[in-house]
């Protein structure tokens, strides 16, 4: 056994058994590589993910392999999850040496004295294949490069320093904005969009939410219903259980790479909840309650919050948990339900998944399997609802994927934000307590003497915030604001908002670094723009610091976050199809949301003033409803005094309306002045 038995996170512990003499990243085994002058193997990968299970079974467990990797290299495993700084860095470097994007896991061989890495690549198989080199020779040929040839190596990593030098600094902020680079991000959108599954042609298939975010800013929602609604008729929605897979691998959402993240099902919870709004909204709706009861049942976590992920094998096969045999679900429903159940999911068809499997979708609609059975629409959805208790009942008594129990605050912060929008888009709020139980815990876990980690658990101070965890965080209390007022909350997204600025911001050129001022010295300290499988941290940074300075009157938060979009311009302009999340920011600024708030006292108030925004669009709009007892609050949270039946004040920027008496007012003056 090696040194990774008791760490915290899953992914260690599930190669603490490996006779490859695994560190975790340590200053111990840091030094260890300099004192032996030995190359570092660096493997990054995640719980959840297929291809690092393979490697670890084909190789990191073979003895043979292993005492090859622990004799040349000094061996560490770093869960990216935990690290993603580490993470950010040594993918951007694969990138630069190999001119190929990365992915998991990533194998990467660094020097032992400045930690540059000389050689990169991804999965690598025991034997060769897939075009790919077997893993044994790879080891032995990038030691005898750093033993024959060091000098190539140190010129090499000589450019590589310097390359990412340039990348972290970046361009220089511009003068003035615009919104050219929203309107090329709307073409390139249209240009691309698949009109026959959603999304972008091809595969393999994401949803790229904050793309599906920016079209709806912009009155576009047509693309966006379509993309959603494919996506939970495929097979990348749990058909059975409710939530979402990672990504598909075909063009049609239909077969996917079965880990559950929790980052992309708070990202799809507000869009499905928002587009049940729609006329055509119920399916919508739906999902988006499935979703919920997902989170509930299977993420979240005894002690409180969320926990990061699902695997996608389990009994070491990819999806085992989730596929079907015909016969076995033959048996399992009487023939009223197979008669509905099997055209609808697809199991009266080939099997979809390498040709020995059934995997379930929305093959028929249940509208058409009714009437060609001559049965009601409610007589079908019983039935279908009868087949899908039980082929879940059935499902629950295998051995199901592994969960990763990590509490990460980021990721936690988006989920608590999608649960809000959502509670608010069902008219639910009931919702609320999932949010609030897991925003309480990490108040409690992950904020301590002021200062906030990136998990929330035992070993939390090893693991100081980086940017994604403030700014997602900041958010989430924005989010949750609105929905019931919170004096802690408030001032909790001060201090966010404040430490961002004194700890994240590069005062000199703008944007926010993913690391704090006194992080731990690496080889690059990045200041991310685009966004990835999270959306970008400046971007949502930028976007809650102009709704706060809106709200606290605070200019400053809103200087910060116009530096932001000047730094990040001309990446938003070079790739506006990659930076959905700063455009909507830059969407913010040239166009400032409106911004409600309303001084009422008691439920019976609140409700008459909440009743005047039905009929009125919200997504531009921030509404707050303060009670009239409310400490000292500052901005617009201050206005007052405080009068019999409320009173509200509506601003758009820096222009405000006269105090509005009555909801009856409130809604005249909404709908002279719509948001937009």
């Amino acid at each position: 056994m090696n040194r990774l038995a008791d760490a915290a996170s899953p992914y260690l512990r599930q190669h603490a058994d490996n006779p490859v003499d695994w560190w975790p990243w340590c200053e111990e085994a840091l030094a260890l590589a300099r004192a032996a002058d030995k190359p570092i193997l660096l493997s990054i990968g995640y719980s959840a993910c297929h291809w690092c299970h393979v490697m670890a079974r084909e190789s990191f467990a073979d003895p043979a392999i292993a005492a090859l990797m622990n004799e040349r290299f000094v061996c560490i495993k770093v869960d990216r999850e935990e690290r993603p700084d580490l993470d950010r860095i040594y993918q951007l470097a694969h990138q630069a040496l190999t001119h190929r994007g990365g992915g998991w896991p990533l194998t990467v061989f660094l020097t032992p004295d400045d930690h540059l890495p000389f050689f990169a690549g991804t999965y690598f198989p025991r034997e060769a294949r897939y075009g790919l080199p077997a893993f044994a020779e790879v080891l032995r040929e990038v030691r005898r490069w750093w033993d024959e040839r060091r000098a190539e190596v140190r010129a090499q990593n000589a450019a590589l320093a310097e390359f990412l030098r340039d990348a972290a600094r970046g361009d220089a902020p511009v003068a003035a904005l615009d919104e050219a680079p929203i309107h090329a991000a709307l073409d390139w959108s249209e240009r691309h969009f698949d009109a026959e599954h959603g999304g972008h042609p091809g595969a393999p298939k994401f949803p790229h939410c904050p793309e599906l975010e920016l079209l709806l800013d912009r009155a576009r929602p047509a693309p966006v219903a379509f993309t959603l609604a494919r996506m939970a008729a495929g097979g990348i929605h749990d058909q059975i259980g409710g939530g979402f897979c990672r990504y598909s691998v075909d063009e049609r959402w239909e077969i996917p790479h079965f880990e559950k993240m929790l980052y992309d099902n708070a990202q799809l919870l507000p869009l499905y909840a928002e587009c049940a709004q729609r006329p055509d909204g119920a399916d919508f709706a739906r999902v988006a309650r499935e979703l919920l009861a997902w989170l509930l049942r299977e993420m979240t976590a005894p002690a409180g919050g969320f926990a990061s992920a699902l695997d996608a094998d389990s009994e070491h096969e990819e999806g085992k948990f989730y596929l079907w045999q015909r016969a076995e679900v033959r048996a399992l429903l009487d023939d009223a339900e197979f008669a509905v159940a099997a055209p609808h999911f697809g199991f009266d068809r080939p099997p979809n998944f390498e040709g020995r499997a059934w995997h379930a979708v929305v093959a028929e609609p249940l509208e058409r399997i009714a009437e060609r059975l001559g049965l009601t629409l409610e007589v079908a959805a019983a039935r279908l609802a009868a087949a899908r208790r039980k082929l879940y009942e059935a499902r629950a008594r295998r051995v199901p994927p592994a969960r990763d129990d990590k509490i990460l605050t980021a990721w936690n912060a988006l989920a608590i934000s999608g649960i809000a929008r959502a509670a608010r888009a069902l008219a639910a709020p009931a919702l609320l307590g999932l949010a609030e139980d897991a925003l309480d815990f990490l108040y409690r876990a992950a904020w301590r003497d002021g200062r906030l980690y990136a998990k929330a658990d035992a070993d939390a101070e090893r693991f100081p915030a980086y940017l994604d965890d403030h700014a997602f965080l900041l958010e989430a209390l924005l989010e949750m604001l609105p929905c019931r007022f919170h004096e802690r909350d408030l001032a909790w997204a001060i201090v966010l908002a404040e430490q961002l600025l004194a700890r994240f911001e590069d005062r000199e050129r703008g944007g926010f670094h993913f690391t704090a001022h006194d992080h731990e010295r690496l080889i690059q300290r990045p200041k991310p723009w685009p966004d990835e499988a999270l959306p970008s941290g400046n971007g949502v940074a930028a976007r809650a610091l102009l709704r706060l300075g809106a709200l606290t009157g605070e200019a400053r938060y809103r200087d910060a976050a116009e530096r932001t979009l000047r730094a990040a311009y001309s990446t938003m302009q070079q790739f506006p199809q990659g930076c959905a999340t700063l455009l909507r920011a830059l969407d913010d600024l040239l166009r400032p949301r409106t911004h409600l708030v309303v001084r009422c006292d008691g439920e019976a108030e609140e409700r008459a003033w909440r009743a005047a925004l039905d009929d009125v669009p919200t997504r531009r709009l921030d509404a707050y409803f303060v009670p009239a007892a409310a400490g000292d609050l500052p901005g617009l949270l201050a206005a007052q005094p405080h009068r019999p039946g409320g009173v509200a004040y509506l601003c758009r920027g820096t222009r405000c309306l006269p105090p509005l008496a009555t909801p009856a007012a409130l809604a005249e003056a909404l709908a002279e002045a719509a948001p937009t």
